[in-house]
């Protein structure tokens, strides 16, 4: 893992309404839509979309297409290896 995905890691785990998106999803196992999400955290579809954006680009999740839905499940290899980088620090 090289420093600029420890940055954008980080940076997309600053926002607790992205922490909470990664618990949902996590607790969801596998295949979370958007819908569910906007119900969960009572935001505006365009709020949670850009979260998600920036949760997808980081690497954290990923988005499976089915039809005109988009499912996602969390990248555990990605937050594996993001947790290993911050046990070196310790």
């Amino acid at each position: 893992m090289n420093p600029k995905d420890i940055e954008r890691i980080s940076k997309a785990l600053a926002d607790p309404n992205r922490l909470k998106i990664l618990e949902q999803v996590k607790q969801q196992g596998s295949g979370m839509q958007c819908s569910c999400l906007i119900n969960f955290l009572g935001l505006a579809q365009p709020s949670v979309s850009h979260h998600i954006k920036q949760l997808t680009d980081a690497g954290l999740l990923i988005p499976e297409k089915d039809g005109r839905s988009i499912s996602y499940t969390i990248d555990n290899t990605v937050l594996a290896g993001y947790i290993n980088y911050l046990k070196t620090l310790g």
